[in-house]
């Protein structure tokens, strides 16, 4: 049976992963991210999230023999101008007020290690495949008293952009152009691509069907 690696701590990718009947193993990354980013220079943020998601997916992976280990990571664009996570609510809020009436592209890297015994390369390494997500986001023109109220749940402080599609976020949020599930923080038809240049099928991954 193969097993899939999430490394990632995200609870929204993995209940993305759960409600498309895959159960994966869990484990964070130890990925000090900024020097990653340092480490790269000026890069675009298509490029920044998917050097991430390589870092992360690398970290894990020597942990995990005979695995599929996924890392990912998500940026929202803005002007131009990469928005991560906010470092406090001010933050928070003073994002909101930027991106309400507007739109954004969120990107999301993500990459595969394929650390099965037949995953791997002449060298006797790892395979490695990746992509990046990207999806237009919509902000609706949200009031000062509704980011006031959103930001106090604390919500917009845990994610890239300062918002959600599938939580309290999701009211704010007018549509996207792209894959919605790249803005929860990981595209199930891009997995399903990385996964079938390894010839691996998604539905030998799952395992949480319905009774």
């Amino acid at each position: 049976m193969t097993t899939l690696v999430l490394a990632s701590a995200s609870p929204a990718r993995l209940a993305t992963l759960r409600s498309a009947g895959i159960e994966p193993r869990v484990a964070v990354s130890a990925v000090d991210e900024p020097a990653v980013l340092r480490a790269a220079g000026a890069v675009p943020p298509a490029q920044a999230v998917l050097l991430l998601a390589q870092a992360k997916a690398r970290d894990v992976a020597p942990g995990h023999p005979g695995t599929l280990v996924l890392g990912c990571d998500s940026m929202l664009e803005l002007d131009g101008e990469v928005l991560g996570k906010p470092a406090d609510a001010a933050e928070a809020a003073d994002r909101w007020r930027a991106m309400r009436g507007r739109s954004g592209r969120l990107h999301t890297g993500h990459w595969l290690v394929d650390a099965r015994d037949d995953g791997r390369d002449v060298g006797g390494e790892p395979v490695e495949v990746g992509a990046t997500s990207t999806t237009v986001v919509h902000f609706a023109d949200v009031t000062d008293a509704e980011i006031d109220a959103y930001v106090a749940t604390g919500e917009p402080l845990w994610v890239a952009g300062a918002f959600t599609i599938d939580g309290l976020g999701g009211s704010f949020v007018r549509g996207v152009e792209g894959d919605h599930h790249g803005v929860v923080g990981l595209s199930l038809p891009l997995l399903r691509d990385l996964l079938a240049r390894r010839d691996v099928t998604v539905t030998a991954l799952w395992t949480l069907l319905p009774s």
